[in-house]
């Protein structure tokens, strides 16, 4: 009997140790969950928070670009037109500085046309009107295209037809129609020639 009550009185110690462990597992379970539950809203409310902050950002900084794109837009219209108000002023100008140079020109064709003369007097009036106009246009770079004497050149000549000879050489030029001119290095417009086709030079 002393080692039966023995045995029972090791199994109500080992009972009775092990139920101060249930209400301490409880407690420490029914705590977890509003552990986990707190920072799961409290981090939600964060991202909620900076979420509506990088909006208001990247609002604000749209709006920016707007505004700067429309300034941008009105200052380009603003320079297409001064650019185009600027070319305009300068042609006018060029213009009005060429007439000015012909102006003395044009009076002298009146006087010319005025007067009374006879037709040698006249012809010599208009060779000087002639050569005052070639000044002119020498004063503005502008040079007639050489034709006479030189070799045909399709850059600068328009061959209206050929003239048989054979005192000049083959593919020249035997004369001059309408004169060409150049601005400097650039046509205005080819001078019109007729052309030598000379037959030795053909046949050799």
């Amino acid at each position: 009997m002393p080692q039966h009550e023995s045995e029972l009185s090791l199994v109500d110690k080992h009972e009775g140790g092990a139920e101060p462990a249930v209400p301490e597992t409880g407690e420490i379970d029914s705590a977890a969950p509003e552990a986990a539950t707190v920072p799961s809203g409290a981090t939600q409310e964060g991202e909620a928070t900076i979420s509506r902050a990088e909006y208001e950002q990247l609002k604000a900084e749209r709006d920016q670009l707007v505004d700067r794109l429309a300034r941008l837009q009105a200052e380009f219209d603003n320079a297409r037109k001064r650019g185009e108000r600027e070319k305009v002023e300068f042609r006018d100008y060029a213009t009005g500085s060429v007439v000015e140079q012909f102006l003395p020109v044009l009076d002298n064709f009146q006087l010319a046309m005025n007067a009374k003369g006879s037709a040698e007097q006249l012809r010599s009036g208009v060779e000087l009107i002639l050569k005052q106009m070639e000044e002119v246009l020498r004063q503005l770079q502008v040079t007639p295209v050489p034709t006479v004497g030189v070799e045909f050149d399709p850059r600068y000549h328009e061959a209206l037809g050929t003239v048989e000879r054979e005192d000049q050489p083959d593919h020249f030029i035997a004369e001059e129609i309408r004169r060409g001119y150049k601005l400097r290095d650039r046509l205005l417009r080819p001078a019109m020639v007729r052309v030598v086709s000379n037959p030795k030079q053909q046949k050799e």
